[in-house]
């Protein structure tokens, strides 16, 4: 542990195993959210669809939903770039091309959205378990919304989701948005309806404001990216839809045909959500890994330390400061990382550098536009010996929304 957490603090990469995981069935047994719960949730994004049909149509039949496909220009360009074979095919699961929002935040953002809109309808009798959730969107309802406040903490793309689906809705919502966050995103936030408040602190900053700025306002509902269960179910959806996919591949997942996810990881809610799904359906079946940039790996340290949501990479002269802005944070959240201790298999780092390489190879070789966050999962199948077929995944989680401009200087930034 020694020589990992200097390799940390010098800022290199490292590959870590969690020496403190569990059984599937074990690590969850202690959690307070079950499969029953995310089933409720998948229900709760069903009765919304005929709504969400109405504002986006192109979500097509109202079911926020990504692509699932094969990389294998991808695969053969890692292998190249690494001098080693990936035994089993790689796959990317594109929540960069999710609808309305353009990142894996479209799902938990949206679901504590609409749950929310849900239960002061239903408190209210505006409407019935058994109506048809399209009248919300009439501007009678709209209105009536109108009169509740969301409030986010953001480093963009949750900001995205939430902001877009609040303003559609009628909320007065305001989007707290750390130093880290893309112009573009606050840009498009502002042209979509919602305040953004900016600060020149990182993501802690923009959660304890936005936070502080709902207390006492029995109208208001804060979104808590660290600890808020709902958007945690939102996010665990994903992994119903995954298994729905692969079924359709006639891809087996048990402990003879293993699958391999890699999660690129902020504060951990959108990949500690999608692991507890992922565990909960194909228990030790599936192995999850964590990703995170050199420059702000606060689950690693969290998970490795013990300190969990008690520390801040700052203590560690971690800067916190990387081109991955939907990563960019300082602590973990307190519930994923207590869940994560026991489930999750293990994680690494890599450098803004090689997020850049990866994210312009994806393009290169499969056309596919992502941020260079959401390519970090990409490298995960070089990193581990498999000794068995395994279905590789790297989690895609967001770059659609990116304007041209900003993507091809992306493109064209040197990696190493």
């Amino acid at each position: 542990m020694k020589e990992m957490m200097e390799k940390i603090t010098e800022l290199q990469p490292v590959v870590w195993e969690n020496p403190n995981k569990k059984p599937a069935e074990k690590a969850l047994e202690g959690f307070n959210l079950k499969m029953e719960d995310i089933l409720e949730a998948e229900e709760r994004l069903q009765r919304f669809a005929p709504l969400i049909y109405k504002y986006f149509p192109e979500t097509e039949d109202g079911i926020i939903e990504s692509p699932f496909q094969e990389l294998p220009g991808m695969k053969e360009w890692v292998e190249k770039s690494h001098a080693k074979k990936i035994k089993g095919k790689l796959y990317g699961k594109c929540d960069n091309q999710l609808k309305i929002a353009g990142s894996i935040k479209a799902r938990g953002g949206i679901y504590e959205v609409l749950k929310f809109a849900e239960t002061i309808a239903l408190e209210n009798q505006w409407i019935t378990l058994e109506d048809n959730y399209e009248v919300l969107g009439e501007e009678q309802y709209r209105s009536r919304f109108s009169r509740y406040k969301i409030a986010v903490g953001s480093t963009g793309n949750l900001g995205l989701s939430i902001g877009i689906i609040s303003a559609t809705l009628g909320f007065e919502v305001t989007v707290h948005m750390s130093r880290d966050a893309k112009p573009w995103k606050k840009d498009l936030l502002r042209e979509k309806g919602a305040k953004v408040v900016e600060y020149t602190q990182d993501y802690g900053k923009a959660v304890e404001e936005g936070r502080k700025a709902c207390l006492g306002d029995e109208k208001a509902h804060f979104i808590d990216d660290e600890n808020s269960k709902d958007l945690f179910l939102g996010y665990s959806v994903a992994a119903l839809r995954l298994k729905g996919d692969l079924a359709k591949e006639n891809i087996m997942v048990d402990e003879k045909h293993p699958l391999r996810v890699y999660l690129p990881c902020g504060v951990g809610g959108a990949p500690g959500g999608i692991a507890f799904g992922l565990k909960t359906i194909f228990k030790d079946g599936v192995q999850c890994y964590y990703v995170e940039p050199t420059h702000a790996p606060c689950m690693l340290l969290g998970l490795i330390t013990g300190e969990k949501e008690k520390l801040h990479i700052n203590e560690y002269g971690i800067d916190n400061i990387t081109e991955a802005d939907g990563l960019a944070v300082g602590r973990p959240s307190k519930m994923v990382s207590e869940l994560s201790d026991t489930l999750i298999d293990g994680g690494y780092t890599l450098e803004d550098e090689n997020l850049l390489r990866l994210m312009q190879g994806l393009y290169t070789t499969e056309k596919i536009k992502t941020e260079p966050s959401a390519a970090a999962g990409l490298l995960g199948p070089v990193l581990w010996e498999d000794t068995k077929e395994t279905t590789h995944i790297a989690w895609l989680t967001g770059g659609d929304l990116i304007p041209e401009e900003a993507f091809r200087k992306l493109l064209n930034t040197k990696g190493n």
